[in-house]
């Protein structure tokens, strides 16, 4: 096809279909997904907390099932650490997530660990993963990203970002480098706001493109663009929906020519002011290719995102040759796929990851009886959601703590004649944590403090473990070292 071949309503109609994931609740896709994805739908966008992964063998149904009615991109944001959809959401992802692999910097280790996620996924039927965040994280009090970075220093999340963009598409699964043109010095949730990005183009050259240059030298078969205010470059427009950005920065500026995903478009940062779908309709006029609703956005958000993009079709706003373009590259995806095995998995690399990322300053004492293990309250994001984590599952009375009054008085008791080890995970952005903790310092200084997040505030503790994340290969690994369980 060409673009004089773009002419007729249905034509139009079929190829923005072709650039919408949305999602829907439940582990079987409704009758709605079945007939959009036969007149031609891009794909879904599958979430946990909906309820469209019970388990990998429903998931691994329902991809059969949607494939019988289409060819769609399954898509899914499987991080590993603590952002996980497959499983992990409700035991904990076996792989660490990227800041663990960032401590221990072993970039073929890393490969090995997103092969082994890419062929866990393949399985199951989802070839697109919304994965690797390569962010540089520069901000300590970043709400949303923080351990999904493999860290601070740009060269290292570039060597990661090549390592995890090889592995990934090794097993044959599409991977998405996000959240361009770099999330990690914002002190705000896209979810929430718009966040702002103080940089001109030589800072982003220096310090948050150098890892999109990697992924994109590596192959990266997509990049997913975030909900970013860079005064510099969009002047108050979300990068998401800039033509800046997006083409300007993206395109013409690192050269980039594959697929471009929007992050969730029901984010405040992208439809707070001007809903869904003319969001949608900048995203494409922008440069987007594939435009990721959100969790919550099923057959009326698709009728409506449809017909704001034939109107502004019509109406001369959007034109048909951007349209075709994003068909063209959604294609090749689809053609790239058609032509890629799986690989093996290979969870041992989980675990071998997650224990060499644990720094441990001070001599971890020997206990005589099992330690009282003190976990504390930690408000996640909603990209991490409710995933479970900490050390009660080898500490069967261990305490939750908030933090109020009287807390640490009511741990120091439970805790005579035994050792004490206190969790925190990301301690510096709460207060709670950091007051119990040098409650309990006061009275034991004995105390082993545990840091599951960043390890930013580090208090004067005789021993501090940091495993650079809470997934549950980080927990098995501290609660090795820390003696709660025996090395497997």
């Amino acid at each position: 096809m060409t673009t004089n071949d773009i002419a007729t309503a249905a034509e139009i109609d079929r190829l923005a279909r072709g650039t919408l994931l949305p999602s829907f609740p439940g582990p079987t896709a409704p009758r709605w997904v079945l007939d959009e994805l036969e007149a031609g739908l891009g794909g879904v966008t599958l979430f946990a907390l909906t309820g469209n992964v019970p388990s990998p063998e429903s998931l691994a149904a329902l991809t059969a099932q949607m494939r019988k009615a289409g060819d769609p991109f399954v898509t899914i944001d499987e991080e590993g650490g603590d952002v996980t959809r497959l499983g992990g959401h409700r035991a904990g992802s076996p792989y660490p997530g990227n800041a663990a692999l960032g401590a221990v910097d072993d970039p073929e280790l890393t490969r090995r660990i997103y092969r082994s996620l890419g062929a866990e996924l393949a399985e199951v039927g989802v070839n697109f993963n919304f994965a690797p965040s390569v962010d540089v994280n520069t901000a300590d009090d970043n709400p949303v990203i923080g351990t999904r970075s493999f860290g601070a220093d740009p060269e290292l999340v570039a060597r990661h970002a090549a390592a995890s963009v090889a592995g990934t598409q090794e097993a044959g699964v599409a991977a998405c480098a996000k959240h361009f043109p770099g999330h990690g010095a914002t002190v705000d949730d896209s979810h929430l706001s718009i966040p702002l990005v103080d940089a001109d183009l030589e800072l982003l050259d220096r310090r948050e493109l150098v890892p999109f240059r990697a992924a994109i030298e590596a192959g990266t078969r997509a990049v997913m663009t975030g909900h970013l205010n860079l005064p510099a470059i969009t002047r108050g427009v979300p990068a998401t929906l800039s033509p800046e950005a997006i083409t300007g920065l993206l395109r013409e500026h690192l050269g980039y020519q594959g697929v471009i995903v929007t992050d969730a478009l029901d984010m405040e940062g992208a439809s707070g002011a001007i809903g869904i779908p003319e969001a949608s309709v900048r995203a494409l006029i922008a440069g987007a290719d594939l435009l990721c609703l959100g969790p919550n956005e099923h057959a009326e958000t698709v009728a409506a995102t449809l017909a704001a993009i034939g109107e502004a079709v019509r109406t001369g706003r959007l034109s048909s040759e951007r349209l075709w373009d994003a068909g063209e590259r959604t294609r090749r995806l689809k053609e790239w796929l058609a032509g890629h095995t799986s690989a093996v998995v290979d969870r041992a690399a989980g675990l071998e990851a997650a224990r060499r990322a644990v720094r441990v300053s001070g001599s971890l004492p020997g206990w005589d009886a099992a330690p009282l293990v003190v976990e504390t309250e930690s408000s996640g994001n909603i990209a991490v959601g409710p995933t479970p984590w900490g050390l009660g599952p080898w500490a069967p009375d261990a305490v939750q703590a908030d933090g109020a009054d009287g807390t640490a008085e009511k741990v120091l008791d439970r805790a005579k004649d035994r050792g004490l080890i206190i969790v925190l995970r990301d301690a510096h952005r709460h207060a709670g944590q950091r007051a119990l903790t040098n409650a309990l310092l006061t009275a034991r200084p004995d105390t082993v403090v545990v840091e599951m997040g960043l390890p930013v505030w580090r208090p004067g503790s005789a021993v501090y473990v940091a495993t650079y994340g809470a997934a549950a290969a980080n927990a098995q690994a501290a609660a090795e070292l820390l003696g709660l369980t025996t090395v497997a």
